[in-house]
């Protein structure tokens, strides 16, 4: 990888050096010739001029001529190289255009999605790595209910995501989406039916209202200001001057990281979608306002699948099923009562972390 990239970097260095060279010697060749044509014109006119064959006011008219000629046809030669630098950008944008999506949707009728959930025996290789991301990783969750996804970075929790939105097809094993293989679901209808939260939230250089109703384009003002409210950014997004016509800059800058998460959390939610994925999202904000998303989320998300991936037993102490993932595979299975009882990795974070509280 290293040798190819080392072997295209030179060769565009050697094709931007060619073209600074022509580029050096086509300005002051192009003001060259157009001195040298004026000195034409006054040596040839003079002597005409001198034998009486022209009125001496016809030189003047010829260099004015000249001049006017000149600079369009430069400017065809600035244009002609424009051109190319263009069409060689465009043939790099085709070929990606062109290429074909690796996960294609199979099914061209609508497959409601309910959330019902089933992981079975699933193992995933990230083909540009060769890692082992997952290995025998088997779970269901039901329609409506709750799992949170423990475990050490690096362990595979945010692959579980991407599988579920089919970012991904798995290696080996299935997933199953109500009771239908994932690859027998409506692609499109599959990914409507998800709202999903990043760690870094991407939020567009736009006001902060339509960054929350990208969830939902028919999206009402009192609906933007409810999915806020649930997000527990309604107050820090009034405190500005424009409140909700406030304009971001580029990727949110103007918000702080826990401001933009909560944000990206409201426009998740603003769509109602039938399964929720929450990617430690909830990182940067402080505990006692991680709880007040989390009761407000309880109450918006009752119909909902949702999974929460956290590294905070705080997070996912509430919900119906926990799972812990370890290098890949699920090390402890069960709710925050049975895992205490296991005195595992969950019951030593949820000690070590208690006692970071406390302090």
């Amino acid at each position: 990888m290293n040798e190819q990239f080392t072997v295209v970097a030179n060769d565009s260095k050697e094709k931007n050096i060619d073209l600074a060279r022509i580029q050096a010697l086509f300005f002051p060749l192009m003001v060259l010739l157009i001195g040298l044509s004026n000195i034409l014109v006054l040596y040839i006119g003079g002597k005409q001029a001198a034998e009486g064959i022209i009125e001496v006011g016809v030189i003047p008219e010829f260099l004015i001529y000249v001049n006017m000629l000149t600079w369009p046809v430069a400017v065809v030669g600035w244009v002609t190289n424009m051109v190319q630098q263009a069409a060689a950008s465009q043939k790099r944008v085709n070929e990606f255009l062109d290429i074909n999506p690796a996960i294609q949707n199979m099914v061209e009728t609508d497959t409601p999605v309910t959330g019902n959930i089933t992981f079975d025996h699933v193992n995933f290789v990230y083909e540009d790595t060769n890692i082992q991301a997952l290995k025998d990783v088997s779970f269901t969750i039901e329609a409506g209910k709750t799992l949170a996804i423990l475990g050490k970075t690096g362990s595979g929790k945010s692959t579980i995501l991407e599988l579920i939105g089919r970012l991904y097809d798995v290696t080996d094993g299935n997933i199953i989406v109500d009771d239908y293989p994932i690859k027998d679901l409506n692609l499109d209808r599959l990914r409507q039916a998800i709202g999903y939260v990043p760690q870094d939230a991407f939020l567009f250089s736009d006001t902060i209202g339509n960054n929350i109703a990208f969830g939902k384009k028919d999206a009402s003002k009192d609906e933007i200001i409810e999915a806020a409210k649930n997000a527990v950014v309604h107050k820090n997004i009034i405190d500005f001057t424009k409140d909700y016509d406030t304009v971001l800059g580029e990727r949110g800058i103007t918000l702080s990281g826990g401001q933009k998460q909560r944000v990206s959390i409201a426009r998740a939610i603003i769509k109602k979608p039938q399964i929720l994925l929450f990617d430690d999202c909830l990182s940067a904000v402080d505990t006692e306002t991680e709880e007040k998303i989390l009761n407000n989320l309880k109450k918006v998300t009752e119909n909902t699948t949702t999974i929460i991936v956290s590294h905070r037993v705080s997070s996912a102490k509430n919900a119906d099923q926990i799972i812990v993932l370890d290098e890949g595979r699920v090390v402890e299975n069960g709710n925050h009562d049975s895992l205490i009882k296991n005195n595992g990795y969950y019951a030593e974070l949820y000690t070590n972390q208690m006692m970071e509280d406390d302090r």
